[in-house]
């Protein structure tokens, strides 16, 4: 293969060995090689890193990474984007290299899919380079039928929900599908079908798939100007208004190893300052990668995170260890991890920020919704979300104002309606379904009642009757119609109703009324016969209008719907067979002549007719009184029945935050527990330590009393295992060492080291180092004390 050195938009050829230019930085577009200067970083100058994260984001599943011999951990940063980009990553095995430190450091971080000799490099890559998932872009893969290709998913998502208990069917599908092919390279499938009957015989290639999916791509500060806009927006916003005693609460979902959560936890103590020690701060990391939190917890990085911080917050918040960096203690006690589904498990409360970056993405928008209505709930009142610069809030902007759009920051409407939520501890079918249904006060749905009506509604009427008809409910509103009702009902003037006995025709109210009255106290059909009615034709007042007398039947007939509890009634309307009589003719006609005592028969009549009008008048507005107060109480008691609803609402919610109290409770308890079994094994590990050192040892606090000694110091010094916790001026050593009490106070105020020979009563010589005994925040608290037999490190020299 031929060798080149990169010149500035060199184009790729097959075949070749392409070499960095010297001082020099360099990045892929396309099929171009790109350089630049070597950039002035915070720490050490990672070249590899920076180029296999732009080939990663460049080729996305056509990136392959390999690492071969090599010092430091250059490259794991990089391989790790590849990973999560789809790509394949291969590592030379610690046996043939002769620098394992830059493989050894990719294996450990779990981002290598291969590790071979060289020789198996160059096979894999020889077999991966014919592979069409690597060959052709994702999108023109050729793909089984869509209908094949989501039963053979269905079952994998099956598979993998018996497995971990998390369903990945509303996850995006190109999403899992480009997992589940970079799997299928990895094994040496080529067909779909092939990989769904391999899963189920190979356990660990389920887990090894399960996290593949989960795999998301980390680092300290990712998109620098998002914190910026939290340091000088976002957290003023938390801290001014915030009472003395109340804490600062942060949640990270989807945190994966921890660095969103260390980043945001360190721009808040940078934004605080010396207040920070006055202020109570909770920072909530979750993932639901049991892997990625144990990661987190750990709170160990690569030497590579150099590159995405300050010196300064490196010096301040991290500590050096072999092969890495250890996060500070005080940083890692603000910082709670727990595995977490947030797709189902309760989530947290009272947040004053949800950071939520690049998860959304990978759901599909009826989770999204879920998701968005969940953080409104866990939010204060005014509380912060951000999300990725590729995410937004589709159909759920009622619950979020706009803070800033270009970083995707947004703010909890405080006005926004209370979101309904179910939260369970188990696994949720389809969120969907999870929805809470609000029982109704009094009736059913509406649009429910309304269908079931007109159905037992048709089937009445096409059996029995073809007249208009009336279809009412018990308050005699009318809900539906049928046929010509225009003869026989008619607009009141005045506030529109569609109450039955406000329509009815002149003649027919009080009728209608014991009709219907009866109908229901009986719960039998009630029919009325020739029922004489006023009816004018032509246009009222004019010389044209006349009035006649029609002779009208109905029948009121109670209905019920199957178990509903509320009758209906139907009114069925029928012209009676005689033909209506004209009774007042136009009102030009002349009246025919009519005796005195004839007239004044009549007038005595029609005055007695009108005065019973006027009773029956005044009967009917006395019962429409009290109808009236009988609906203003009836509307009291709904009101009442809203107050109780609003008391069991606020209930509900009062259960929902005690199931979110109980999902933190239970994430402390897990962090508690966590750290414990740590704390039992650096006990264990401190322990056979001590036991089996061969030097005298002596642990002294800061008071001068002794913390811990090994078995040799009891035999040098004549200690028992009641002197731990005495001051040391109180012990008695059987050798005898001058001044020791104002040495170790020395020690202990110069931070320095301080060396000593010392000679016992046989003539045998010693060397006594005093150290300064520093915690992992570097403070002094105390000294180590270590006495050494000089004849037995330098025998030779001790016998001369």
């Amino acid at each position: 293969m031929t060798a080149r050195e990169v010149t500035d938009s060199m184009r790729v050829a097959p075949n070749v060995v392409y070499v960095i230019s010297p001082n020099a930085s360099m990045s892929i577009a396309g099929d171009a090689l790109l350089l630049g200067p070597r950039e002035a970083t915070h720490g050490m100058h990672m070249p590899v890193d920076t180029f296999m994260r732009a080939l990663a984001q460049q080729k996305r599943n056509r990136a392959v990474g390999v690492i071969l011999s090599g010092t430091g951990s250059d490259g794991t940063l990089g391989m790790a984007e590849i990973l999560a980009q789809g790509g394949v990553t291969l590592a030379q095995d610690e046996s043939s290299a002769k620098y394992s430190a830059m493989p050894r450091s990719a294996i450990v971080a779990g981002c290598v899919d291969y590790v071979l000799p060289p020789s198996g490099i160059a096979s894999e890559l020889a077999r991966i380079a014919a592979y069409p998932y690597v060959s052709h872009e994702l999108h023109a893969e050729p793909a089984e039928s869509s209908e094949h290709r989501g039963s053979e998913l269905s079952t994998i998502f099956q598979i993998l929900r018996t497995s971990s208990g998390v369903d990945f069917t509303h996850y995006r599908q190109t999403t899992i599908l480009r997992r589940i092919r970079r799997r299928m390279v990895v094994h040496k499938i080529d067909e779909l079908h092939q990989y769904v009957r391999f899963l189920p015989e190979n356990p660990v290639e389920i887990k090894a798939l399960y996290q593949d999916i989960l795999i998301s791509v980390a680092s300290f500060f990712r998109d620098p100007s998002v914190f910026e806009v939290l340091q000088s927006s976002v957290f003023p916003a938390i801290v001014k208004p915030r009472p003395r005693q109340q804490s600062i609460r942060i949640w990270t979902p989807g945190c994966a190893s921890g660095e969103e959560t260390y980043s945001v936890a360190i721009a808040l103590l940078e934004f605080l300052g010396d207040s920070a020690s006055q202020i109570p701060i909770q920072l909530f990391g979750t993932d639901v990668s049991e892997l990625s939190i144990a990661r987190a917890r750990s709170g160990v990085y690569p030497r590579n995170i150099s590159s995405d911080l300050f010196p300064a917050r490196l010096r301040r918040f991290f500590t050096e260890v072999e092969g890495g960096y250890r996060v500070s203690r005080n940083l890692r006690d603000l910082c709670i991890f727990a595995q977490h589904n947030v797709l189902k498990d309760p989530p947290f409360s009272q947040m004053d920020l949800i950071c939520c970056r690049n998860v959304l993405i990978y759901v599909e928008p009826i989770l999204q919704s879920r998701v968005l209505s969940l953080f409104h709930y866990a939010l204060r009142p005014h509380g912060f979300l951000t999300l990725g610069t590729s995410e937004g809030l589709g159909n759920s902007t009622s619950l979020f104002a706009t803070e800033d759009r270009a970083h995707k920051i947004f703010s909890k409407k405080s006005t926004a309606s209370r979101q309904p939520g179910s939260f369970s501890m188990h696994s949720l079918a389809d969120p969907a379904d999870r929805a809470p249904v609000r029982v109704p006060i009094k009736a059913p749905d509406p649009d429910w009642s309304y269908g079931e009506a007109q159905k037992e509604f048709d089937r009445r009427l096409l059996s029995q009757y073809s007249p208009a008809t009336v279809f009412v409910n018990e308050d005699l509103e009318i809900v539906h119609t049928r046929g010509n009702v225009d003869r026989y009902l008619k607009i009141a003037p005045g506030r529109a109703s569609l109450g039955i006995l406000k329509m009815a025709r002149e003649g027919r109210v009080v009728e209608l009324r014991n009709s219907i009255n009866r109908a229901k106290k009986e719960n039998a059909p009630i029919g009325k016969k020739n029922i004489q009615i006023r009816h004018q034709e032509g246009e009222l007042g004019t010389a044209d209008s006349t009035e006649f007398l029609r002779l009208v039947s109905f029948d009121v007939i109670p209905v019920t719907l199957g178990n509903h509890a509320e009758t209906y009634f139907m009114i069925v309307f029928q012209e009676s067979p005689a033909a209506p009589a004209k009774i007042l003719t136009s009102r030009a006609a002349p009246r025919p002549p009519e005796t005195r005592v004839v007239s004044q028969r009549i007038a005595k009549l029609e005055q007695e007719i009108a005065s019973t009008k006027e009773y029956l008048q005044s009967v009917i507005e006395t019962l429409e009184a009290t109808n009236e107060e009988l609906q203003s109480a009836n509307e009291e008691i709904l009101s009442s029945n809203e107050e109780l609803q609003s008391t069991n609402e606020e209930m509900e919610t009062a259960k929902e935050e005690l199931q979110s109290t109980n999902e933190e409770l239970t994430t402390v308890n897990d962090e508690l527990r966590s750290r414990n079994a740590e704390m039992t094994q650096v006990n264990d590990d401190l322990i056979n330590l001590l036991s089996s050192t061969d030097i005298a040892v002596i642990m002294i606090g800061s008071d001068l009393s002794i913390r811990r000694f090994t078995p040799k110091a009891q035999k040098f010094l004549g200690l028992i295992p009641t002197d731990i916790g005495r001051p040391i001026s109180n012990i008695n050593p059987t050798i005898e060492i001058s001044r020791l009490q104002s040495m170790i106070l020395q020690v202990m105020a110069d931070f320095l080291p301080l060396e000593r020979e010392l000679t016992d009563r046989n003539g045998i010589h010693y060397q006594l180092k005093i150290l300064p005994y520093r915690t992992i925040d570097n403070k002094i608290d105390g000294a180590v004390i270590t006495i050494v037999d000089i004849a037995a490190v330098h025998p030779k020299s001790a016998g001369g």
